[in-house]
Order: structure tokens, then C-alpha cells, then sequence
């Protein structure tokens, strides 16, 4: 899915996304940030992501991450 970083609270880990498609909101999950080149987001960021099994985004990535053909290790 795609969507719009709405807010995001470095110290607690906790913000919201934005579905693109129909302006559903989601809760971080936890951990939605690993793995990823994200080290924090921004309101108003894109990101592309996933959903859980308790409807939480996770998996935040950018949409040229897996264009880059690289994991986040090789970036960091």
C-alpha cells in the first residue's frame, strides 16, 4: 500500500499513516521501522507499507527501495 506519513513521534516510536486510496489511518506497529533505510519520518512523508495481522502499518519502506536492489544493511 502507499500512503502519507500524518504523524510520527521519534522518542515513542508511534504516528499514524494515511492510505492513499480511500484516506484510511493506521497506527505504526511495532518495529514498522525495521529493516527499512527509514531512521525516523516526517509529516508528510510517502512511504509504501504493509499491513499486519492486528491492521497496524508496518514494513515502512520508500517506493525505491526494492528498486535499489539492496537490503538495509548494505545502505546503512
Amino acid at each position: 500500500m502507499q500512503g502519507v506519513v500524518k504523524s510520527y513521534d521519534p522518542g515513542t516510536g508511534e504516528g499514524l499513516v494515511v492510505r492513499d486510496t480511500d484516506r484510511s489511518e493506521y497506527a505504526l506497529a511495532v518495529g514498522a521501522l525495521e529493516g527499512s533505510i527509514f531512521r525516523t519520518l516526517r509529516q508528510g512523508q510517502r512511504v509504501v507499507f504493509e499491513l499486519d495481522g492486528s491492521e497496524r502499518a508496518t514494513h515502512l519502506r520508500t517506493g525505491a527501495e526494492p528498486d535499489l536492489g539492496m537490503s538495509s544493511v548494505q545502505l546503512q
